[in-house]
């Protein structure tokens, strides 16, 4: 029988001294961002229900999640995703509080992705949700203005956020009067830009206006002339409206000091049961995938009983941290001040010194050696600069 005692599941791995520093980087500046935009930390179960990760608005697909059972033979789930337990929040827990409710949460998401080689199966996950508001152009541009800093903190000259609108993909597919099945099957072609695979499903469904739309969905990425160039494929007074707001945000976001960082893309079609308005994605040089993602999720806390408006997003807590690492931007630790060695009957005493130079913001190590030389060749061999000597006398040296 092959073990598997001695390694990782796939898709997760161990994370040693550098990478935790960096990941504890990020959480720490990601937090402050939050915090200081008035945000408040919730955090939710690792493990849900099933059922709140399944419904009209809110639909995983069974293979993508890690599923068990819980003691009375109930479906549970680990947590796939943190917006839809924050939305289950606020309209249990929070439903009587005053809106809007702004939160932030830094938690792992799990997710089975064992048909995509190189994804991480856990990952950490901070991110903002804005709930509830009367003005949705002003929420809009909160959240994007937050996404933008939160890229800026890590790398404010490499870094680029995209913007699109998931109702520009739900008005043409809405015309086909096809079944979910392959709304979803040209929902993912359309997120990876498989642009074979894509033409010849929309060719068997018919040569229409909507079918060419669709086809070069995946192609409408860049400036702000990517509006112009949709509007001439194909509108209607509703994609017009669409069209016409994300031009607003983009003149408005541009003239924030992020001009040059912010592209369009229409081809974000993540999730098209869960956003309902504004989509966005971010990415930072190091990394080649995005690190950020975000839109606008209307009906999502309706499911679960209290009609709100939400907009919020996520930031791959891990990525960022590779990215801090490949940079060179990475915290180094800091080093041991000195090692404490305690002669013979003074090993308490010796501890104790430890613990009071800790107290006052030093990094020690206790020696573990039964000699003073033996002492000594260790803080050598580990670049400590200072030895400690507890006895009758403490006595300080350096080496």
């Amino acid at each position: 029988m092959k073990r598997y005692d001695l390694i990782t599941p796939e898709g997760t791995r161990d994370l040693l001294f550098e990478d935790c520093l960096a990941r504890r980087k990020v959480e720490k500046t990601l937090a402050a961002l939050f915090e200081g935009f008035g945000y408040s930390e919730v955090v939710t179960p690792g493990i849900e229900f099933y059922d709140a990760f399944s419904g009209s608005a809110r639909n995983f697909r069974q293979e993508s999640l890690y599923k068990l059972t819980d003691s009375k033979g109930r479906l549970i789930v680990l947590r796939p995703d943190s917006t839809i337990p924050i939305a289950r929040l606020a309209a249990t827990r929070l439903k009587e509080s005053d809106t809007p409710l702004r939160l932030y949460y830094n938690q792992s998401v799990f997710s089975n992705n064992a048909l995509l080689k190189g994804r991480s199966d856990e990952v950490v996950q901070a991110g903002i949700e804005l709930i509830g508001g009367d003005n949705e152009k002003r929420a809009d541009l909160e959240v994007l203005c937050t996404a933008v800093e939160a890229l800026a903190s890590f790398d404010k000259e490499n870094f680029r956020l995209e913007i699109g609108h998931i109702g520009y993909f739900k008005e043409l597919v809405a015309q086909l009067n096809l079944d979910e099945d392959v709304i979803e099957e040209i929902r993912l072609l359309i997120s990876s830009k498989n642009f074979p695979a894509l033409n010849d499903l929309l060719d068997e469904i018919g040569d229409n206006d909507i079918t060419r739309a669709l086809k070069q969905l995946p192609s409408l990425f860049g400036g702000v002339e990517v509006l112009d160039k949709a509007s001439d494929i194909y509108a209607n007074d509703k994609i017009t409206g669409i069209l016409y707001n994300l031009r607003q945000v983009f003149n408005r976001l541009s003239s924030l000091g992020y001009e040059g960082k912010i592209s369009v893309d229409l081809g974000i079609v993540s999730h098209t049961d869960y956003y309902t308005g504004i989509v966005f994605k971010g990415y930072l040089s190091e990394v080649g995938q995005s690190v950020l993602k975000g839109g606008r999720y209307d009906n999502l806390i309706g499911s679960f009983g209290k009609e709100m408006p939400a907009v919020g997003f996520g930031v791959n807590v891990d990525s960022v941290a590779l990215h801090l690492e490949r940079i060179g931007a990475s915290p180094a630790g800091k080093p041991v001040d000195a090692v404490i060695f305690g002669d013979k009957g003074f090993v308490v005493e010796a501890m104790a010194y430890a613990q009071k130079l800790v107290r006052e913001g030093s990094k020690v190590e206790h020696s573990l050696f039964n000699s003073y030389e033996e002492t000594v060749e260790y803080a050598k061999s580990k670049g400590i600069k200072k030895v400690i000597r507890v006895g009758e006398d403490i006595t300080e040296n350096e080496i």
